[in-house]
């Protein structure tokens, strides 16, 4: 097979053969029912594309074939892990399984009383926790926990 035949084999649609992208399928034309509408649910894109500058992304990658020795250096040695810094065995230090500071549930999203389509008249800042939406939640709302209050000790001091 020479390279100027390579697509020659291949359905190529023409002009009108080809449609538009008319944006998120219906969920009837999907195969995976979440029960909830493609637009409601939302859609969180990779920070970076994925295997674009990996080898084999081209038909001529693809038909040569990738060296053992190319396949060799792209292999990443094991790091160990420094001594005295293993889960659990160094108190604020890396690697913790909890931190006090953070909490444990993760919080929904927040909606103010006005549900962001009216005008605020409260002075103070309110929101409320409305659960988790069906969709992936980006970084930002993902690194919200729910932190618990310090009880109050019994001499009625403050914490």
């Amino acid at each position: 097979m020479s390279d100027n035949t390579m697509g020659d084999d291949v359905y190529q649609p023409q002009g009108e053969d080809v449609v538009d992208d008319a944006g998120p399928l219906d969920s009837g034309d999907t195969l995976n029912d979440r029960g909830v509408e493609p637009l409601d649910e939302g859609y969180s894109p990779p920070e970076k594309p994925l295997g674009a500058d990996e080898w084999g992304t081209t038909a001529e990658e693809q038909h040569r074939g990738e060296t053992l020795d190319r396949r060799l250096s792209r292999e990443v040695p094991d790091v160990a892990v420094p001594e005295g810094n293993g889960i659990g065995d160094l108190a604020g230090g890396d690697g913790e399984p909890i931190d006090e500071e953070v909490g444990g549930p993760r919080a929904g999203r927040l909606v103010a009383p006005d549900e962001g389509a009216r005008a605020d008249t409260d002075a103070e800042l309110f929101a409320s926790d409305v659960g988790i939406d069906s969709g992936a939640a980006g970084a930002e709302e993902a690194a919200v926990h729910i932190v618990p209050e310090p009880e109050a000790p019994e001499d009625g001091t403050a914490p």
